[in-house]
């Protein structure tokens, strides 16, 4: 039924000659809690917010992770709050460790806009109960989230009506930006693609022609170039499943293992067209070599801390156990494989010892 009503409204504008992507918008401030993340967004997180008060409570040790997790059903999902995110996904698997390098990303651009003002406002449209969903910059609405609180307010680009290719949108903030994870942008491509792909029936229910490639790439955001990129790298699911586990080969040399495969594989068996048994057997092929061209870290991050400003507090630290100091620290709770977490620990440490010694 949602998509023969989404099939009508496209049809509709085409029949009125409206512009697809000339959706009216202005700037408006509005409350977080307003505001809601959209669970088939490629940049979503399985998060649930909490509220300001319970994450004071949870960094002052009132609350600890389990009962927060009890008190929001936080399995399964990563709890954010002000100064606070908590990854509630199993411990170690895909998923967990895919979230903490996201998580990470989030606590920087929240310290960030702690202390200056962003740049670019996450884009929100109305849904029912004078509610908002995102409609791109889920990362930067979880940043707000943590360097704000869930119950403060922020600066939002907001549409007056849900645009009708919103992951299209989504994917042309995602293809502009460099430093968004590659599986994110692949996945992004695909649905807005199947956004594509409606558009398109619409057209040709309206009695107009179809997009060719050229106003496809265009109607993205991309160079006919970036699109074949992108046409290539989505052609086999293995790929986006490497990226999805952490690959980090760039781009162009992933799209060349594909080419370079599938043209071997032709010559090999003397073949121009491809059935669906010969792209299993490529895609096997593509996946042995993208395991073995698969990059092992090399270098580990270093903690940097702040500086210790006087002898009390140095002695403090070398000679005290800091985990029994009033510090504010939930160490128990500290996920000691995030980077991310542990220098805050070790900032909000020193920063304690440096006041205690005044």
């Amino acid at each position: 039924m949602k998509n023969l009503q989404y099939d009508q409204l496209l049809i509709s504008s085409l029949m009125n000659k409206e512009e697809i992507h000339a959706e009216s918008f202005d700037y408006q401030s509005i409350f977080l809690s307003s505001i809601k993340p959209d669970p088939t967004n490629g940049r979503f997180l399985p998060s649930i917010l909490i509220d300001d008060e319970h994450a004071k409570q949870f960094i002052t040790r009132k609350l600890t992770k389990m009962q927060l997790m009890n008190l929001y059903h936080g399995d399964n999902n990563i709890l954010i709050g002000k100064s606070c995110i908590i990854n509630c996904l199993p411990y170690g698997s895909t998923d967990w460790k895919r979230a903490n390098q996201t998580i990470e990303s989030i606590i920087e651009l929240g310290e960030n806009i702690a202390v200056s003002e962003m740049i670019q406002a996450p884009t929100i449209y109305p849904i029912e109960n004078n509610q908002y969903q995102i409609l791109t910059g889920h990362r930067r609405f979880f940043a707000i989230v943590y360097a704000k609180g869930y119950g403060s307010i922020a600066q939002f680009k907001l549409y007056k009506n849900k645009p009708l290719l919103i992951k299209v949108k989504q994917f042309q903030e995602n293809a502009s930006r460099e430093d968004l994870p590659q599986y994110g942008k692949l996945q992004a491509f695909l649905n807005a693609l199947t956004e594509l792909d409606a558009l398109n029936n619409a057209k040709l229910k309206a009695g107009l022609k179809k997009l060719t490639v050229k106003e496809t790439a265009t109607n993205l955001g991309i160079s006919m170039g970036a699109f074949d990129n992108y046409n290539v790298l989505t052609r086999y699911s293995c790929v986006i499943k490497a990226y999805e586990t952490n690959l980090n080969l760039p781009f162009v040399s992933v799209k060349k293992i594909v080419l370079t495969t599938e043209a071997a594989y032709k010559e090999q068996h003397n073949k121009t067209l491809l059935n669906i048994n010969d792209k299993k057997i490529i895609s096997d092929q593509i996946n042995t070599k993208l395991m073995v061209d698969k990059p092992t870290p090399t270098s580990v991050k270093s903690f940097k801390m702040r500086p210790i400003q006087s002898s009390s507090a140095l002695k403090m630290l070398l000679t005290c156990n800091v985990t029994e100091l009033n510090t504010g620290i939930d160490w128990e709770n500290i996920d000691w494989q995030n980077h991310a977490h542990v220098s805050k620990a070790l900032t909000n440490l020193i920063e304690f010892l440096n006041s205690e010694a005044q």
